[in-house]
């Protein structure tokens, strides 16, 4: 290891997390902004305010170009350093470069009182951060060979995982060694959240070979009974993968093979689970595995959250809509004819391990209703990520790894950090539920299975933009952008014609409704949702517009 690199955005931790890494690793620490203050005798706003940020820039590629030249060191860069591509190749040829991903919320509460950010002085900071992150974040995540989410409070565990998977990186470099890296998005990089809910907690892995990586999932399935919960499409893709080193590993494992589709999410399949747990003997220090997408998902986590009051589960979603979305947050249950989800808990799994190899395996149709989970976050709670998507919804279309790497990175991280807020939906994580109104009552209505439930939420977000420009809340362009990109990404935004009656009937039975009032996810505007109730008559013109 010659040096270590440390990008990332303003307020990411870089020079506090960089000290003590130098420190546990034996090497010299040097912060790039403070290595320029030194040279110049000036102060970084000082620099902008009377040089301007070109001359910045140049004073900072000259340190960057000076110090990769140097060996042993832990190097905390500026933000916009990785802006010149000629420090890109440089930092990236000469040492392991590691990018600290923060969220905008927790980069504002850490530089709100900071005067020397000179690209936050600005009536909005929070804009500015939005556009910074858009511009930046795709370069740091093409130059990585490490991501680390900064989320977690402890600068020591941080410190820790940085060092474990420099260990692993090392040791992947190394021709005999026997143990396997964490997973990693692409060859280079590795991403690992962390839903950060105190003695809940829980990482978030992500990587195209998480399957193969037998110490990462041996950590987590630590107990001597496993039964790995999928279905009859995915079991032959990829349950043995999964099995032979857990059994490998002297594991009693047994095999729970439920039927696929949305139709199967109900109490018999429920049933057969607990009928295999209990017939094999498995107890409360048992592990559960729920290999496949979200109905999978969804019914392991309802089982495990009931068998014996309650065992660990491990969720490994195969499909782009699991993960994304439903295998994190601890939201399990199982449909019921007059409702989507009605009978469930809240139970969050031990991990959650996302291999994106699968989605090479994904039907076209069920990628598409994975990217109806992607495209939500944006309208919701982060317009800069909705932009960033429609910028890129070609890429996410053909499967392009890199920008589907990133579209998994950032969903996880906004539904992280809204869990973390909000674990039980009291309040913020209803927002979560942006056109699921509408959409549960499509599946209901055509019978669970015959829309996928991405297609269904797809055409709801149609319907819920539509009912926020009827409300006055958003204009009619908006509505159109959220069109456009939902029947981009190949899914329908014209709603099936159940009938004005049949639609409010469906409607009436959701989680979301108090007082017998309907309750939708409305923008307000876009980047911005919020939980309302909406007059019949608005709501009424929504279905006539948006039916077939």
């Amino acid at each position: 290891m010659q040096n270590v690199f440390l990008v990332g955005l303003m307020g990411a931790g870089k020079t506090t997390i960089g000290r003590l890494l130098a420190r546990k690793l034996g090497m010299r620490f040097v912060d790039s902004d403070h290595e320029i203050e030194t040279r110049t005798g000036a102060t970084i706003p000082w620099i902008f305010e009377i040089e301007g940020e070109a001359s910045f820039r140049r004073r900072e590629a000259d340190v960057i170009r000076e110090l990769c030249g140097q060996e042993g060191i832990v190097l905390a860069t500026g933000g916009g350093a990785i802006l010149n591509p000629d420090s890109r190749a440089l930092l990236r040829e000469r040492g392991t470069v590691i990018y600290l991903r923060a969220s905008i919320p927790s980069i504002l509460a850490r530089t709100s009182h900071d005067k020397n950010r000179p690209l936050l002085q600005t009536a909005d900071p929070r804009r500015k951060l939005e556009e910074l992150m858009a511009q930046r974040e795709p370069l740091y995540l093409e130059m990585a060979h490490l991501v680390v989410d900064t989320g977690r409070p402890n600068v020591q565990s941080m410190v820790q995982i940085i060092i474990n998977q420099l260990d692993a990186l090392a040791c992947q470099a190394a021709p005999n060694c026997t143990t396997q890296a964490e997973p990693s998005m692409n060859e280079q990089t590795n991403i690992l959240l962390n839903v950060d809910l105190g003695e809940r907690s829980y990482p978030i892995a992500i990587g195209p070979a998480v399957l193969d990586d037998t110490a990462l999932l041996a950590r987590h399935a630590g107990s001597h009974k496993v039964a790995i919960v999928t279905n009859t499409t995915v079991a032959p893709l990829y349950l043995e993968r999964l099995a032979a080193p857990l059994k490998a590993a002297g594991k009693d494992v047994i095999a729970i093979v439920l039927e696929d589709g949305e139709e199967h999410k109900h109490w018999g399949s429920l049933m057969r689970i607990f009928d295999a747990l209990l017939e094999n003997k498995f107890d409360r220090k048992s592990t559960l595995i729920a290999l496949g997408g979200g109905v999978i998902g969804d019914l392991t986590g309802y089982a495990a959250a009931s068998y014996m009051r309650g065992i660990d589960f491990i969720q490994v979603p195969t499909t782009l809509l699991a993960q994304v979305d439903s295998s994190v947050g601890g939201k399990t249950g199982i449909n019921h004819p007059l409702g989507k989800n009605m009978i469930g808990a809240f139970y969050q799994p031990k991990a959650v391990l996302a291999d994106t190899s699968t989605l090479q395996t994904l039907p076209q149709r069920e990628l598409a209703a994975g990217l109806a989970e992607v495209i939500k976050y944006g309208p919701i709670i982060d317009e800069a990520f909705f932009e960033w998507t429609e910028a890129h919804i070609d890429k996410l279309v053909a499967r392009d790894k890199a920008t589907l790497a990133y579209a998994i990175a950032r969903s996880c991280e906004i539904k992280a950090d809204v869990v973390r807020q909000d674990e039980r939906e009291g309040g913020l994580r209803a927002i979560l539920n942006f056109g699921h109104t509408f959409g549960h009552a499509i599946e209901a209505g055509m019978g669970y299975g015959a829309w996928l439930h991405g297609e269904a939420v797809g055409c709801g977000m149609v319907m819920a933009a539509d009912l926020s420009h009827r409300l006055g809340f958003i204009d009619r362009a908006t509505v159109d952008r959220i069109r456009t990109l939902v029947e981009a990404a190949g899914l329908p935004v014209k709603a099936p014609d159940l009938g004005a009656e049949r639609w409010l009937e469906l409607m009436e039975v959701d989680k979301k409704n108090e007082g017998g009032a309907i309750k939708f996810i409305l923008l307000k505007p876009l980047g911005t949702a919020i939980v309302t109730s909406a007059p019949q008559d608005a709501l009424l013109a929504t279905i006539a517009a948006c039916v077939e």
